[in-house]
């Protein structure tokens, strides 16, 4: 029988850096996630952006949690050893009347105590962001906003809270939930489960999940999201993160860049009923190129490498961050949508806070390990460094990517960190990132891992559950061939 002080529900970037951040103290702590691995969710459609707060009110969740988040994690980068880049933002105007929208935007900014802001017109913005449309009269520029990798910052936030003692189930789903009065009953796919307190950061079945422990006074409607992945080699489209004036339901259509150096387009904001539902359209992109070329006119449809969608979890203007009357014990983190990411490392500590008011107690442990090793990722580093990093292993010389110059040292060193699947090495490493979708590295991909996680080949798949990469009959046909 297992018991637990904390259970978080959801591994995603918030149930990881709650995790992260309990893992201080000297508490029994687990986190479930249905899913094969940790951020296959709602935070791996995420794009990466750390929002300096200047698109929420004052006095809202999203605004208080986005500017604190946005200085926890530059704080965080540095300790768990992940590449944040400050690149700032421009929010865009075209007109008079958005002029005055701006002013606003940049007051509730002040507001929030965002620091640099400034309007920038006309010279500046032909000095500063070239290929931005010469029809874009100012802007508000946010010096503090950055990009990260948001999958690589999950695994950051697992991997340390895992060294400080936190247990990661994955591929479990909560099917029940009881209220033992103190305590919690949890019933999953693979067994009961106790616990003093839940945390519930379920993402889009963040609902469904508040349900089982009785409350039933919100619900999650998923907000479709899709965007276009440009090649690398457009890398210097813009300096800037670009962003229109938001609407009262997204942020409009972005033109941004990954934290790898790709530029990307989007999203739309579509509400959708299924929350499984991440399917792309032509309108999807024709919305998005016509948004994003307002913005910066010379972008080519033919540069696009790759499509996708996300989901955001809305469930409402703000997130919903409460301890639960009807479930004492029981914290319900909702609604998290943008700027979620930003948010994560303050919405932990507020979870934190609220878990103490509930009663748990929490000393610090003694010894704390805080800083976590970066990893090696040649495509990010001067080829003089990757000619040492081979000579102390050649296995970094065997390049299994090549359009992202993923070495086979990193797949292995990523499986051994809890890669399970080939999303799994995507995530964490870039190999099938690149123009080709992984028509080169694949077969060796699946050896790799099929070897690493000693499992036959046919086991190995895409994402967990049925999307096995080889069936059993291509194999025979294949082999037959030989």
């Amino acid at each position: 029988m297992s018991i637990y002080n904390v259970v978080i529900i959801g591994g995603g970037v918030v149930g990881t850096a709650i995790a992260r951040e309990l893992s201080r103290y000297r508490l029994r702590t687990a986190i479930f996630e249905k899913e094969a691995e940790l951020a296959f969710g709602v935070s791996k459609s995420n794009s990466g952006i750390i929002h300096p707060g200047t698109q929420h009110s004052p006095g809202t969740l999203k605004g208080r949690l986005c500017v604190q988040g946005n200085i926890l994690t530059r704080k965080l980068a540095k300790e768990l050893g992940i590449d944040f880049k400050r690149v700032g933002e421009l929010i865009v105007a075209f007109n008079d009347e958005e002029c005055k929208r701006l002013l606003q935007l940049k007051r509730n900014g002040d507001a929030l105590g965002v620091p640099g802001l400034k309007i920038v017109k006309g010279d500046w913005l032909k000095k500063n962001e070239p290929n931005l449309s010469r029809e874009a009269i100012a802007a508000l520029y946010a010096p503090t906003a950055g990009i990260i990798s948001p999958y690589r910052w999950v695994y950051d936030f697992a991997e340390n809270a895992v060294r400080n003692g936190v247990h990661i189930h994955t591929g479990i789903k909560v099917e029940r939930i009881l209220h033992t009065k103190p305590g919690f009953e949890i019933a999953t796919s693979k067994g009961i489960f106790y616990a003093q307190h839940v945390v519930n950061a379920a993402g889009l079945y963040a609902d469904e999940v508040s349900r089982m422990a009785g409350v039933d006074d919100f619900k999650i409607r998923p907000r479709k999201g899709e965007e276009f992945l440009l090649d690398k080699k457009r890398e210097n489209l813009t300096r800037h993160l670009l962003f229109p004036l938001p609407s009262k339901t997204s942020k409009g259509i972005l033109v941004t860049r990954t934290s790898d150096g790709n530029p990307m387009i989007g999203p739309t904001a579509e509400d959708v009923d299924n929350k499984e539902d991440l399917s792309t359209t032509q309108e999807g992109l024709k919305k998005v190129l016509e948004g994003a070329k307002r913005l910066v006119p010379s972008l080519n449809e033919n540069d696009i490498i790759a499509y996708f969608a996300g989901l955001r979890p809305v469930a409402g203007d703000d997130f919903i961050i409460r301890r639960e009357e009807k479930a004492p014990g029981f914290i319900t983190v909702a609604g998290i949508q943008s700027p979620g990411l930003t948010a994560a490392p303050a919405i932990a500590l507020m979870v934190v806070d609220m878990l103490k008011k509930d009663g748990l107690e929490m000393k610090k442990k003694i010894f704390f390990h805080k800083h976590r090793k970066r990893e090696v990722h040649l495509f990010s580093i001067p080829l003089e460094r990757t000619e040492q990093f081979i000579k102390k292993d050649a296995s970094y010389g065997d390049i299994v990517c090549r359009c992202e110059m993923v070495s086979a040292k990193e797949v292995r060193d990523a499986i051994e960190r809890g890669a399970k699947t080939m999303d799994g090495i995507k995530f964490r490493t870039r190999a099938q990132a690149g123009r080709c979708h992984g028509s080169f590295c694949t077969t060796r991909l699946l050896k790799i891992l099929s070897e690493g996680a000693t499992r036959p080949i046919l086991e190995v798949t895409k994402r967990g559950g049925d999307s096995q990469i080889v069936k059993e009959d291509r194999l025979i046909h294949n082999v037959a061939d030989v």
